[in-house]
């Protein structure tokens, strides 16, 4: 039995191996029937679809592109390119660097860096009207000779202590104190100055002075810093050159001076940083470096280097700087006049005749339709469209026949050179100015002019930092030199007697011009605040201007401010003085970006 057992089970297992080897032959044969099907066979219709399938990959790609154009395109109804904040910002100018103390600066790069590091009570907007910096506003009583400014409130050094009224008084009382040697002490004597509380300064004048206000522009100084310092050491303290601390727009960050090979190749570095408390904002520059170079060609080699994007007081634009798109000028009219200063004290210029007879030998008119800019003649000394201005008190037109006979009859004779004398004495002086093209070219013009009457006269042209030694000491014969004269008709510094003394702390009185006539005028118009009135006081000291003729008035020079690429909030406007570029600094940008609209 178990033999029979045995034989039958293995029966059965053969049967199932063949009916399993049975059925995976025949799903074998029907996988590849179906991989013939439903593939090998497809291979001869993909030729067939090829074109249906591209146009497929094309209609999708084309969609893509439409939408990314599409978005791109509907961009600008919700996205505009816009100024932002951000980026240094570097300035170059001819000059150097001596003390940035408002009390003291003077240079151009001097009064650039003090301007920017300090604020005043009041400054001037692009309409050329006072508004409130430090202050937020100020009051006069009836007699004109008390004036009461508020401070805005919080106000703050840059060190972050409280500026208050007590830091005005101490930076007017130290502009007074002789020891200072402040060259604004003449126009502060005999003010009082006091502070009512933490917030409030009272200015009591000895006599109405209608153009009071346009003198609280200077910046103040810090009294917690400076208080200390004896007054006779002050001019020369560090706190002028490498520590100042204000509270304008930027604050101090570190000097660096490249002396170079040679004097006439050094380079000095001012980085300054954006003050964030500032009164009028922070402001939107990531940082302002001033860059003073020796000459003009090295400003303009920087330029082209792209060390500077800004030049600032060239008389006109470089030709080596080319006339791309990324070129911008600003050109601002400036309220200032050029004169050629005649030095009436001493020498062959101490003679009135001598004096007239110049100024009817120069073609201003010629001089001005020879400049690369249109502008407005000088004529007196006030501008044209000034209050008090009266056309009645021209000086002398061009009559070079006028004036040879003038100085005939002054006895200046004509030699065989063609140059004048008089007792011995040659009709010569020497004509000094600032080196820079248009000053050399009216320069030129003037020496022609004067040669042609029978003047020699020598011209000296001088880079800035001697030509201001020549300005303070006043060593010259004549002078050409632009004065600021501003809004106001005031030009009592510029030609008052106590301004042309060796005593006097500014002595702006250039041609050191004496008239008892002019000096009662000048001080009864700047004494008056009737407009109607101040017409009528300073018509006598127009009248002794235009006989004595102690200067010859040529033109308002603009001021020029040369960029790469554009400034934005920088508008033209009217410029007391070179540095009220800077009225928006805080709003200067440089960067654009695209910016929603939402």
């Amino acid at each position: 039995m178990a033999l029979s057992f045995d034989r039958a089970a293995r029966l059965r297992v053969r049967r199932l191996f063949r009916r399993r080897q049975r059925q995976v032959e025949t799903a074998a044969q029907e996988a590849e029937a179906q991989f013939e099907n439903n593939l090998i066979a497809r291979f001869d219709r993909l030729l067939q679809v090829k074109r249906f399938a591209f146009g497929w990959i094309l209609l999708v790609a084309l969609l893509a592109g439409c939408t990314v154009a599409q978005t791109m395109a509907l961009s600008t109804f919700y996205q505009t390119t816009q100024p932002v904040a951000g980026g240094a910002y570097n300035e170059g100018m001819v000059g150097s660097y001596s003390n940035a103390n408002p009390i003291y600066a003077t240079g151009s790069v001097d009064s650039a860096v003090s301007r920017l590091i300090f604020a005043g009570l009041l400054k001037y907007d692009n309409h050329n009207s006072l508004t409130g910096d430090l202050a937020s506003g100020f009051s006069v009583d009836a007699s004109g000779r008390q004036y009461t400014v508020t401070l805005k409130p919080n106000l703050t050094w840059h060190d972050g202590k409280p500026l208050t009224a007590d830091d005005v008084v101490f930076t007017y009382h130290t502009i007074q104190n002789p020891d200072a040697n402040s060259a604004l002490q003449a126009a502060w004597q005999g003010i009082s100055i006091s502070a009512i509380n933490p917030t409030t300064v009272r200015f009591d004048l000895p006599s109405t002075l209608a153009s009071f206000p346009y003198s609280l522009t200077t910046g103040i100084i810090p009294e917690h810093l400076l208080g200390s310092v004896p007054a006779e050491q002050l001019r020369s303290n560090n706190f002028n050159t490498i520590h100042p601390v204000g509270a304008g727009p930027f604050k101090w960050r570190t000097i660096e001076t490249n002396d170079g090979a040679s004097p006439d190749k050094s380079t000095t570095f001012i980085a300054l940083q954006p003050f964030d408390n500032y009164v009028g904002g922070s402001p939107k520059l990531s940082r302002f470096v001033i860059r003073a170079y020796s000459t003009r060609d090295r400003l303009v080699a920087a330029f082209n280097a792209h060390d500077v994007n800004a030049m600032a007081g060239l008389n006109e634009v470089p030709k080596e700087i080319g006339t791309g798109s990324d070129i911008h000028v600003t050109s601002f009219t400036s309220t200032a006049a050029l004169m050629s200063f005649f030095k009436t004290s001493s020498g062959v210029l101490g003679e009135t005749a001598v004096r007239q007879a110049l100024v009817k030998g120069a073609d201003t008119q010629g001089i001005i339709e020879g400049l690369s800019y249109q502008t407005h003649p000088v004529r007196e000394p006030l501008l044209m469209g000034q209050l008090a201005y009266d056309s009645k008190y021209h000086q002398a037109g061009y009559d070079p026949t006028a004036a040879k006979a003038q100085l005939d009859a002054a006895g200046w004779t004509v030699g065989t050179n063609g140059i004048r004398s008089k007792s011995g004495q040659r009709l010569t002086f020497r004509l000094y100015t600032q080196e820079t093209p248009e000053n050399d070219y009216v320069v030129r013009r003037l020496v022609s002019d004067w040669r042609a009457i029978g003047a020699d006269v020598v011209p000296i042209s001088q880079q800035a930092s001697d030509f201001q030694t020549t300005l303070e000491f006043h060593t010259y014969d004549a002078l050409l030199y632009g004065i600021s004269i501003g809004v106001d008709p005031d030009v009592y510094a510029y030609w008052d007697s106590t301004q042309a003394d060796i005593r006097s702390a500014s002595r702006l009185n250039f041609s050191e011009y004496r008239s008892t006539t002019a000096d009662a005028a000048l001080e009864a118009g700047r004494t008056r605040t009737d407009p109607a009135l101040r017409v009528i006081k300073y018509r006598p000291f127009l009248q002794a201007w235009q006989a004595d003729a102690p200067a010859l008035g040529l033109y308002q020079p603009r001021f020029l401010y040369i960029t790469r690429g554009p400034v934005y909030n920088l508008e033209e406007h009217a410029l007391n003085t070179d540095t009220d570029r800077y009225n928006t600094v805080a709003a200067w940008e440089t960067h654009t970006a695209k910016v929603s609209n939402q």
